[in-house]
């Protein structure tokens, strides 16, 4: 059937698309190796920023799209996952952020950084309600062995990390995060420095199950194992930041693999050979969230059939 469409991949930006197409009057599918609630969405740390992803001249729109869907999220913060809080980009300075800045609201700089009010995502919480809301749009998610595209008239590809096989395209590369869960000693605000040496940066944001603390922005490292003396650093720097968190009881340590390319985002239409329609979005990086609402909506429209 013409209105029909697998989508390939169960992370942020393939349940998003998903829904864009689905409620838009699309039949679709899910096709995923691992349940949401296992991707590595459910492990980002889920402040809304555009942060190392490229191309530059297309992330300002995907992003601000974005915003506007979590801004309204927001207003339902238990349900959604979605709340609005403030915080420090510390070392930023709005002359070096690009012009989307401009259209968010309250930025403000100091001699500390850019202070904001921003979109932070409770992630596990925040794929519980994408889920639903597929289920209510007749969506079935299918975890299943994904080795090869599937050969079907149309297929959208939001398969992550997974693309440097199944397109295949090897630029696309892991860039491992570490981070660690600690009980919240009151902090309240989040706050990211711009700082990185040797692959670890510093940052920690404040969830309903505790502080998230990170982290690291390791290229091409595949290891999924947290590491004991990277943890104890990603503590030991946040500590800096906020001295309480020192003797904060651990909760959990954490691993995601940031599914980056090299050119940055894919978002492209193709014909296959059998004459289908094969739709990309992938290579976000460590920004998927913040770009997903905008990326879905052109990678729903590079899937809409042609007009006339």
């Amino acid at each position: 059937m013409s209105d029909d469409v697998i989508v390939v991949g169960g992370g942020v930006i393939g349940l998003t698309t998903a829904i864009v197409l689905a409620e838009s009057g699309r039949r679709v599918r899910v096709w995923c190796g691992t349940r949401p609630q296992e991707s590595t969405s459910a492990v980002a740390g889920g402040l809304w920023w555009p942060y190392r992803i490229e191309p530059e001249t297309r992330v300002g729109a995907w992003s601000l799209a974005s915003l506007r869907v979590y801004e309204e999220l927001a207003r339902r913060p238990e349900e959604s996952g979605v709340r609005l809080v403030g915080g420090l980009h510390a070392g930023a300075r709005l002359d070096g952020l690009g012009p989307w800045a401009a259209h968010v609201a309250g930025l403000r700089e100091s001699p500390e950084g850019v202070a904001a009010v921003l979109p932070l995502i409770d992630m596990p919480t925040y794929l519980r309600g994408l889920e639903r809301r597929l289920t209510a749009a007749g969506t079935t998610i299918e975890v299943r062995r994904v080795e090869r595209l599937p050969d079907a008239p149309l297929v959208v590809n939001c398969s992550g990390l997974g693309a440097r096989d199944l397109v295949p395209d090897p630029q696309v590369r892991p860039v491992r995060g570490q981070l660690v869960v600690v009980e919240n000693p009151g902090v309240r605000e989040w706050y990211t420095s711009t700082e990185e040496r040797g692959g670890e940066t510093t940052y920690f944001f404040p969830q309903p199950y505790g502080l998230l603390l990170g982290g690291t922005a390791q290229e091409g490292d595949w290891n999924l194992a947290p590491d004991p003396a990277t943890a104890e650093r990603i503590i030991a720097r946040c500590a800096r930041i906020h001295p309480k968190i020192a003797d904060a009881p651990v909760r959990a340590h954490r691993v995601g693999l940031r599914p980056a390319r090299d050119p940055g985002v894919r978002v492209e239409r193709e014909v296959t050979a059998r004459g289908g329609v094969l739709v990309h979005n992938y290579g976000h990086g460590g920004a998927g969230v913040t770009v997903a609402w905008g990326c879905a909506e052109e990678a729903a429209a590079l899937a809409a059939p042609p007009s006339g």
